[in-house]
């Protein structure tokens, strides 16, 4: 039996992640379960697999937490500490999939304890790749991806030596808007932009993929975990979802990764590394998929991937200040304040204006990110 920890258990991927624990139940012991503010469902969790703690970040709702947990013998907390305090806990796998730089903390907490980190929270790599990937390899810790993409690609790497990589493809669906003209982007709805066609995500990551921000920081989180150089890095579109992403080797191999557009694939290669375990996902019928199609990304309707590979390859504060300042510009689209294509260019105009120095640590990394964010609210409010 192993122990884990979910940092972010009432999300979809944490949903995801202890719908895999409940069907092998036996082989898992939970020590904690975290959620940002739902503090009846993380009760019900945790007392569903008898966590040893429940961590609600918004200590406003810990009194609902503690009543709900009355007389299990579950211990409550809440806050901001209570959460790197839960990530500290040393679970022999630790679930990072809280969303936004509030996952930055906890998740550093359960690098330094030295277990497996399966990450699927985007902005650990993205604002602080330097420094996180230094404390991995300072506390011995294993970092295993999580996103489909990320998770592909290592799948694909397995038993390879990455210098003798040529390519590493990235897909991308396109979102909702793949085929939309620019007049029409300039009109689109949030209602219209977080109707994925083909993957069930919250509201903020579907934007991401509308605006093909979330391929971009993919791409910034694979030029980390990935290190055969940006240059070997590219995107491409794929309407079906059903390639993941693929690696190619000098040799002229392709090899890519297929599967059901189902997170609980990649959450469970992850928690049953280095083996595999079985999971309740639909098998590919590739006769009934009958197709599947690819195309290059069009960066003149969605400049996010751009920017993006800007950001890498300036490298230090610059990915911290485009993901600070994209989710302050996808609320704001969210909120009915910006329009769908200002959503990149507030962006642009935010990394234009601010070039902070590399941040060395943790501090450094969130002060950046603050000061990107307060930026990036300042043009929302003049728009």
């Amino acid at each position: 039996m192993r122990t884990l920890t979910v940092l972010g258990a009432t999300g979809s991927i944490g949903a995801s992640t202890l719908d895999l624990v409940r069907r092998n139940r036996a082989d898992w012991r939970i020590v904690a379960l975290t959620a940002h503010s739902n503090a009846l469902e993380l009760a019900r969790l945790a007392r569903e697999f008898g966590a040893e703690v429940a961590v609600v970040a918004d200590e406003a709702h810990l009194p609902a937490l503690r009543e709900a947990l009355a007389g299990s013998g579950i211990e409550a907390t809440g806050g901001p500490d209570a959460l790197v305090e839960a990530g500290a806990r040393g679970a022999d796998v630790t679930v990072a999939a809280i969303v936004g730089t509030a996952g930055l903390a906890p998740t550093m907490a359960a690098i330094e304890q030295g277990g497996v980190i399966a990450l699927a929270n985007k902005e650990a790599l993205v604002s602080a790749g330097d420094v996180m990937l230094a404390a991995v390899a300072r506390h011995g810790a294993t970092l295993l991806p999580v996103d489909s993409e990320h998770n592909a690609i290592f799948q694909c790497l397995c038993g390879n030596d990455s210098a003798d990589v040529r390519w590493i493809t990235l897909t991308a669906s396109g979102g909702p808007f793949r085929d939309w003209s620019w007049d029409r982007l300039v009109t689109a709805t949030p209602a219209e932009a977080v109707r994925h066609p083909n993957w069930d995500m919250g509201a903020k990551i579907s934007v991401d993929s509308a605006t093909m921000f979330n391929k971009g920081l993919e791409l910034i989180e694979a030029h980390h975990l990935f290190p055969v150089g940006l240059d070997r890095l590219r995107i491409i579109v794929h309407p079906q979802s059903v390639v993941h992403s693929m690696v190619e080797y000098r040799d002229g191999s392709t090899l890519a990764q297929l599967g059901p557009s189902d997170m609980r694939v990649p959450i469970a290669s992850a928690l049953a590394w280095p083996g595999r375990m079985d999971t309740p996902c639909t098998a590919l019928d590739l006769a009934e998929i009958g197709e599947l199609t690819f195309r290059k990304p069009d960066e003149e309707r969605f400049p996010a991937t751009r920017l993006a590979r800007e950001a890498a390859q300036a490298g230090g504060a610059v990915p911290a200040v485009l993901n600070a300042a994209n989710e302050i510009a996808v609320a704001a689209f969210l909120g009915g304040h910006i329009s769908f294509t200002r959503i990149a260019a507030q962006v642009e105009d935010v990394l234009g204006s601010y070039a902070p120095p590399p941040p060395g640590c943790l501090s450094d990394v969130l002060e950046v990110d603050s000061e990107a964010r307060a930026r990036a609210r300042m043009l929302v409010t003049s728009t």
